[in-house]
């Protein structure tokens, strides 16, 4: 009894650069290759910098979104103030009929 031979064929993933190999007869990967990894940065200097730039992000975001949880009881004060408004705007047509309402 001959062993059964199956076609493996190689894939590059066209985002990432990774390959597979793919075993035809069963569809499976059987190997993985990652993409090899590029440099971010050039030096040290501009990794410092790119460091100091995003911790400095961080501090202005979490400022933020301290300055909006101060505001958050005046905003939903005045959206509930506006839907009040609203619903005493809106001329009410009685309670929706049900099904059962009909017999």
């Amino acid at each position: 009894m001959t062993p059964k031979t199956s076609n493996i064929f190689e894939v590059a993933c066209p985002d990432c650069g990774a390959t597979l190999k793919v075993d035809a007869a069963t569809h499976a990967v059987i190997a993985h290759t990652p993409a090899p990894r590029k440099k971010t940065f050039e030096d040290f200097e501009a990794a410092t910098r790119a460091l100091k730039d995003q911790e400095e992000r961080k501090h202005a975001l979490f400022r933020q979104s301290v300055e909006a949880e101060k505001n958050k009881d005046d905003v939903l004060a005045k959206k509930f103030a506006e839907a009040v408004r609203r619903a005493k705007e809106t001329p009410d047509e009685g309670r929706p009929l049900r099904d059962f309402d009909f017999d």
